[in-house]
């Protein structure tokens, strides 16, 4: 099995165009990237008229399952430790590649490690100095949860950065480690307004990620949020449900 030469540049061109410009010795008919910008290494083929990419980050491919199609075919020795998706053209082949590289980016150990690195030499012996650790871990959520949702809300795909807030499902405060207050499966990307009524407990996601809106929340200021049943979350990962029960619990206003 061996690919054309046109095969060879659209593939190339995928990886390198979403975020995998570290070209590796090809495995067969694999060719093999990694990438400096998110702890991750890629295998792409074509076969029998599908993009083949596979991925050796079980986090992301655990991600990725909700949308996209696994590829059915025989494990080999190039794959081994990867999960493998498969697509039809080249638009999709670039989004499938660069969901990858934000993932792997986003998902939890890497935040936290960023952390750890930036902050390991910090002070924490007043109020002062723990507000700046905290605001140094709030900086890196927000820039996971950009690489997650891919800039854009959850909700409304909103994508002025300067309208989008990072929004932890359970707060900062009531976090018992750094893991879980940097998790991207414990926050949301949100414009400001869905921001301020999730973060007051005046919405909340069920767990198929539909909107539930608090009765305190007057149906004039509804109608001038644009708040409405209709809303709903892109995508929920089976790692959002846990923080998104305890939201409802805790913190969404109902009367029900």
């Amino acid at each position: 099995m061996s690919l054309s030469q046109i095969e060879r540049i659209r593939l190339d061109k995928a990886a390198v165009d979403e975020g995998f410009g570290l070209r590796r010795a090809d495995e067969g008919a694999w060719l093999c990237y990694d990438s400096l910008g998110a702890p991750a290494s890629l295998r792409l083929t074509c076969l029998d008229g599908e993009y083949v990419v596979a991925v050796n980050h079980v986090g992301v491919a655990t991600d990725l399952d909700a949308r996209w199609k696994r590829w059915q075919g025989l494990t080999s020795s190039p794959l081994l430790g990867f999960a493998a998706f498969c697509v039809s053209d080249t638009a999709p082949l670039h989004r499938l590649v660069r969901e990858m590289w934000q993932l792997a980016r986003a998902l939890p150990i890497e935040p936290l490690r960023v952390f750890e690195a930036e902050t390991r030499n910090l002070p924490r012996a007043t109020e002062i100095e723990r507000l700046v650790i905290q605001r140094v871990g709030q900086n890196i959520f927000r820039d996971a949860l950009f690489a997650y949702w891919g800039g854009v809300c959850a909700v409304t795909s909103v994508a002025e950065p300067r309208l989008l807030r990072a929004s932890h499902i359970k707060p900062w405060a009531q976090c018992e480690t750094d893991d879980e207050r940097l998790d991207v499966y414990n926050g949301l990307l949100l414009a400001a307004h869905l921001d301020a009524a999730f973060d007051a407990g005046l919405i909340a996601f069920k767990d198929n990620g539909e909107i539930l809106i608090s009765d305190d929340l007057t149906e004039s200021d509804r109608r001038a949020m644009n708040i409405n049943s209709r809303l709903v979350l892109r995508q929920v990962a089976d790692s959002h449900c846990e923080n998104l029960a305890w939201h409802r619990r805790n913190l969404f206003s109902s009367r029900a």
